[in-house]
C-alpha cells in the first residue's frame, strides 16, 4: 500500500511476500493463520482442564441457549457508539487492519462505551463483539491502541468470546444467589475455573496484539500505562520488567501462597507478568519462525489431534514450571521429580520396566529378596 493511503487500511499488493506497506512502516500479514500459532500453552491446558470440570458441559450448553445474545447487542447498539467510517474512524481502520493481518474474514462489530476505567473485551455467543472504553482510548497512543485492538481480534479468532460471555453471566449470577445457603458453591467452582483459563487466554491475546502491531515497545508501553497510568516519562521498561522478575522469584512459600490468593479473583494476569511473558515470546525462536512465515494454518486445524495438541501444550507448560524460580513451584518440581524417580525404582524392582527382567526373574522373585533388605532400597530416591 502506498504512503498516500490515509485511512490506514492495508490492501493486497499482489505480491506474495507476506508483508504489506502501512503508513510509515511495513507490517507482515499472516494468511490463513491458525490461532494455534500464538496461543500460550497454559491457555490450551487450562481450557482442557475447564472442559473436564464436572458439570461444566451441562452448564455451558444450557447457558448457550439461554443467554440473551440479541439483548446484549441491542444494549450496546442503544447505549454505546458503534465504530464505523463515520464514528471513531481511526479505530475502524485499526480494526480492519487487525482483521486483515490475522486474516479474520468477518470483521467483528466494535463499540465504544463511556467508562473512565481503561478496559476492552471481546464477548458474544454467535458472533463476537469488541467493546473498548473511553478511558482506554484516552490513555493509549495510536500504536499502543493498535496492539489492544489486535489483542481483542486475537480473542475473536481463538473463539474466546463465548467463554468470556459465560464468565460474565455466571459472575453476576453468583452474586445474586450468594444469600442462598450453598447456592453459589457449584457456580463459583465453574467461575474460578473460567477465571483461571481466562487469565491464561490473556497471554495468548497479548501475543496476537504483538502480531498485529509488530511493535514490542508499543505493547510494553500499553501494559505499563495500564499499571501506572499516563506517566511514561516517570516509568522505565527495564525497571518494569525487573519488577516481574522480582515478583516471580522473590519471597518464600508464604509469598507463593499469597500470590495464588491475590490472583484468584482476577480475570487478567498481573501486568508485570504479562509484560515479561510477552517479551520472552517475542525473543523466542517460535516467534521468529512465525514472522518468517512458518506457522500452523487454519485449514490444518481439522487434521490436528486434540490429544497431541494438549500433550504439546502440557509439555511446554511443565517446562515453564520446571524453569520457574518461584519457591512453591520449585518445591512442587522437587517433589514431583523425587516421586517420579521413586516410581521408576519401584517399576524396575517389580519388572514393570520391561527391560532385562526376563532372564534372572529377580524382579518377580516370590522370595521377596528384591523388595526386602537390600542396601539399595534403603537409600531412597536419588536427587532429581
Amino acid at each position: 500500500m502506498s504512503d498516500d493511503n490515509t485511512n490506514g487500511t492495508p490492501r493486497p499488493t499482489g505480491e506474495d511476500t507476506g508483508a504489506e506497506n502501512l503508513p510509515g512502516r511495513r507490517r507482515r500479514r499472516f494468511p490463513g493463520i491458525s490461532s494455534r500459532a500464538y496461543e500460550h500453552p497454559a491457555d490450551r491446558s487450562a481450557l482442557v482442564a475447564l472442559r473436564k470440570l464436572s458439570g461444566f458441559d451441562t452448564v455451558f450448553k444450557a447457558l448457550s441457549g439461554l443467554l440473551p445474545e440479541r439483548s446484549l447487542r441491542l444494549l450496546f447498539l442503544s447505549d454505546s457508539v458503534r465504530v464505523s467510517d463515520a464514528q471513531f474512524a481511526h479505530l475502524n481502520d485499526m480494526l480492519r487492519d487487525a482483521c486483515y493481518i490475522l486474516d479474520l474474514e468477518k470483521v467483528p462489530a466494535m463499540y465504544v462505551s463511556q467508562n473512565p476505567q481503561p478496559n476492552a473485551m471481546c464477548i458474544g455467543l454467535d458472533e463476537p463483539i469488541i467493546v473498548v472504553t473511553t478511558g482506554l482510548i484516552e490513555l493509549l497512543d495510536e500504536e499502543e491502541m493498535r496492539a489492544v485492538v489486535g489483542h481483542e481480534v486475537g480473542h475473536a479468532l481463538s473463539g474466546h468470546a463465548v467463554y468470556r460471555t459465560v464468565l460474565l453471566f455466571l459472575t453476576n449470577l453468583a452474586l445474586r444467589v450468594a444469600w442462598i445457603p450453598l447456592g453459589n458453591v457449584a457456580i463459583m467452582a465453574i467461575v474460578t475455573a473460567l477465571r483461571e483459563w481466562f487469565r491464561k487466554s490473556e497471554l495468548s491475546a497479548d501475543r496476537a496484539g504483538l502480531l498485529v502491531g509488530q511493535d514490542l515497545q508499543a505493547s510494553m508501553r500499553g501494559l505499563m500505562k495500564m499499571a501506572g497510568g499516563n506517566h511514561l516519562h516517570e516509568m522505565n521498561v527495564d525497571a518494569f520488567l525487573k519488577q516481574a522478575e522480582e515478583y516471580e522469584q522473590g519471597g518464600d512459600l508464604r509469598d507463593s501462597v499469597l500470590k495464588i490468593l491475590n490472583v484468584l479473583p482476577r480475570t487478567h494476569p498481573f501486568t508485570t507478568v504479562r509484560a515479561a511473558e510477552l517479551k520472552k515470546w517475542a525473543e523466542s525462536r517460535d516467534h521468529q519462525r512465525l514472522m518468517d512465515g512458518h506457522y500452523p494454518r487454519r485449514d490444518e486445524d481439522k487434521d490436528t489431534s486434540v490429544t497431541d495438541s494438549f500433550r504439546q501444550s502440557a509439555s511446554a507448560y511443565a517446562s515453564d514450571v520446571r524453569d520457574s524460580k518461584d519457591p512453591l513451584m520449585k518445591l512442587v518440581t522437587d517433589i514431583a521429580g523425587g516421586a517420579g524417580d521413586l516410581g521408576g525404582r519401584v517399576r524396575s524392582r517389580f519388572g514393570g520396566s520391561g527391560k532385562g527382567s526376563g532372564g534372572s526373574g529377580r524382579g518377580a522373585d516370590a522370595s521377596g529378596e528384591e523388595s526386602g533388605g537390600s542396601g539399595e532400597a534403603k537409600g531412597g530416591p536419588s536427587a532429581p
